[in-house]
């Protein structure tokens, strides 16, 4: 069966290496494409190949119904263009290819707008943190005044973006350069990003919102049409270079099951919780494989291939195997030459 991931996140690399550990009998004949020739992921694919740029979204995917045409692909795993490729799945199995896609096309449009992500969401065991949208100073400054009465530190980061972009934590008494040759990483002085937003007028969509000063959990998981099939959940520490610890919180995992159901949630998806006063809330859903997906898969379910093989054969085929709660895991690298 042949299988095509294209241009995706950096964790394709440990999900077709763990595919490929898992897949003893040799199924699976995985493809993957990225335009940078040396990424890390060519090395473990049975096939590489390199995707052209410079396309815009409909001739991209008109690229990919030619590229699963050519070469015969069983399944895509679709990272570039996923929430358009949603929408897409009958063009691609009128040529013979399922696509394995993490939720709808509304479902993803909303997961990705947190601003309308967290007007919506609804979940009781970990809601949101208090927050408001703004998109000039004015809004800011209006809902600085209202968050402020109530929340004793607060922060920004966009409504839409990727890796933690664009999030601050907002320090009233030092600037930006003092938070800078102080070391503080993700901070910024309050007056700094005012006069900031005036200069700009006019921006993207941002969420002012109070800080979560807690522990992060990160949750991996595999899901099938919304029903939740396996779950990894990761404490991180306070501080670097003391592992994660593997954390089955009953409400964690409660909570990811109804976001699961909720969304409809498909393949492989991660969440993201934090603690805040002592209670759990909720910060984001990913879409895709998280950058740790493969230190969860230390404690048991290897997600990726039991993500494959039950949308290739159904879930009921797939033993998911029980989650070695409360080990410490961590990301070991080695160097090597790129050829």
């Amino acid at each position: 069966m042949r299988v095509w991931f294209n241009r995706t996140f950096s964790s394709v690399y440990a999900a077709i290496g763990l595919i490929r550990e898992a897949d003893t009998e040799g199924r699976f004949h995985l493809i993957y494409s990225n335009a940078n020739p040396h990424v890390n992921a060519a090395r473990v694919a049975h096939e590489f190949f390199v995707e052209p740029t410079g396309m815009d979204t409909a001739t991209y995917i008109a690229w990919c119904l030619d590229f699963c045409r050519e070469h015969q692909v069983d399944i895509f795993v679709p990272g570039k263009e996923s929430t358009v490729l949603a929408g897409e799945h009958a063009r691609f199995e009128a040529q013979g290819t399922r696509v394995l896609s993490a939720g709808s096309v509304a479902s993803l449009e909303l997961i990705h707008d947190k601003a309308r992500f967290y007007a919506t969401v609804d979940l009781p065991l970990a809601p949101v943190a208090d927050f408001r949208v703004f998109e000039d100073v004015q809004q800011f400054d209006a809902a600085y005044a209202e968050l402020r009465q109530v929340h004793q530190t607060l922060c920004v980061k966009p409504s839409e973006s990727v890796f933690g972009l664009g999030f601050a934590v907002l320090d009233e008494a030092r600037s930006s350069a003092a938070l800078l040759l102080a070391g503080e990483q993700y901070h910024i002085g309050l007056a700094d990003m005012r006069r900031g937003l005036a200069e700009l007028g006019a921006f993207r969509t941002m969420l002012l919102m109070e800080f979560l000063d807690g522990h992060e959990y990160s949750v991996d998981c595999v899901g099938e049409n919304g029903r939740l099939v396996a779950a990894v959940a990761r404490k991180k520490p306070r501080k670097a270079g003391r592992g994660q610890l593997i954390d089955m919180r009953r409400d964690i995992l409660d909570a990811t099951a109804k976001l699961a159901a909720d969304f409809g949630l498909n393949g492989c998806f991660n969440v993201q919780y934090r603690e805040g006063g002592g209670a759990l809330r909720l910060l984001e859903i990913n879409p895709r494989m998280s950058g740790g997906i493969g230190m969860a898969c230390v404690a048991g379910p290897n997600l990726p291939y039991i993500a494959l093989a039950g949308f290739a054969d159904g879930y009921h085929t797939v033993h998911v195997p029980e989650v070695r709660n409360g080990i410490r895991v961590a990301e070991l690298t080695s160097s090597t030459e790129l050829v």
